[in-house]
């Protein structure tokens, strides 16, 4: 199977029966899988049993330099979480999801109810993190609003910042964040270890970051290392993000209330619904969380935008654009835990 031909078998609507529930329930999980992850770690694991599917941090799968607290890994979970309630209604299942502190492990309760294919469901297949210009236009204030309902839950509110001002302001601290982060040895290492330089190394991992999802070609990796080396600096970078963010539409900031990984799991899953509903309008996103992964940054950023005690847990670009090259996924059987 090639690169094109594993992302057509991976992005897609389920055509198997739906009579069978153990199938069924495979492909509910399946759907979680589709989530957005940190570095596209997919730092997560299931466990199926009966009426009941428990999605657990894979620890292996961390990123200790650019997420020390773990943030982004409960976010990462939170946004699987979403996708799997999705999937689980479409189905015919209504689901109730409890986190449990001591544990890290989030239950997921399912009961028989009316199937219910919502359009956040039907968005699933289609959802990307673009990393591209997008065209610059504004968004509609319908648009504002849908992406404002779809992005709010428990304590988490998003603050939507399509002021070219404000935008202006939010790149200052992504610049700030960028150029410490490239300037630091280990976040560089521990991202070049999650760059997939070529297909072949794509393809054997199923995870991790192609260098197709940034328009860039896929090259051997003692060769692209060389150009990575020569090429990865602030500069560039930075003037990246500068054209990324003044092409966007806006600046989506998701803020929580209160700082601890049951909240971080529901940022993720109100990023989720954000990206869907995006999505559902034809409108793209990429994160561009500089100024919140930098934790000495964080604070400052927090004042800026003068969110009081609250946590700007991620930041987000949002546009339109064109379709980028998508990421892959590895296959059930490396997430699913035995009972």
């Amino acid at each position: 199977m090639n690169y094109q031909e594993a992302i057509k078998s991976i992005w897609r609507h389920s055509k198997e029966a739906r009579s069978d529930q153990a199938a069924q329930l495979r492909e509910i999980v399946r759907y979680a899988t589709l989530a957005p992850s940190a570095h596209n770690s997919q730092c997560w694991r299931f466990r199926v049993q009966d009426l009941s599917i428990a999605i657990l941090p894979d620890l292996s799968r961390r990123t200790p330099v650019v997420d020390p607290d773990d943030h982004h890994l409960y976010v990462s979970l939170g946004c699987a979480i979403e996708n799997l309630i999705l999937a689980s209604r479409a189905f015919g299942f209504a689901a109730q999801a409890e986190f449990n502190p001591v544990s890290g492990v989030t239950s997921v309760v399912l009961e028989h109810s009316l199937a219910d294919e919502s359009f956040l469901f039907n968005a699933i297949p289609d959802r990307q993190c673009t990393r591209s210009d997008f065209d610059g236009m504004p968004l509609s204030n319908q648009e504002l609003r849908q992406l404002e309902t779809a992005g709010t839950g428990r304590n988490i509110r998003v603050l939507l910042l399509t002021e070219r001002e404000a935008m202006e302001r939010v790149l200052e601290y992504v610049v700030h964040g960028n150029t410490l982060q490239v300037n630091n040895p280990a976040f560089v290492t521990e991202l070049k270890n999650w760059i997939r330089f070529s297909d072949r190394e794509a393809l054997r991992t199923g995870d991790g970051l192609s260098t197709r999802v940034t328009g860039n070609p896929p090259s051997p990796r003692w060769l692209a290392t060389i150009l990575f080396r020569a090429f990865f600096r602030a500069k560039s970078e930075n003037d990246k993000y500068a054209r990324h963010i003044r092409s966007s539409a806006g600046i989506a900031v998701f803020v929580s209330d209160v700082d601890d990984p049951e909240h971080w799991l529901e940022t993720g899953r109100c990023y989720e619904r954000f990206a869907l509903q995006a999505t559902a309008l034809g409108i793209r996103n990429a994160f561009v969380n500089q100024p919140v992964e930098e934790a000495g940054l964080r604070m400052e950023f927090a004042k800026a935008l003068g969110l009081g005690d609250g946590r700007p847990d991620l930041v987000v670009r949002f546009g339109r654009g064109k379709e980028m090259p998508r990421s892959l996924r590895r296959p059930l059987a490396s997430v699913l835990l035995s009972v």
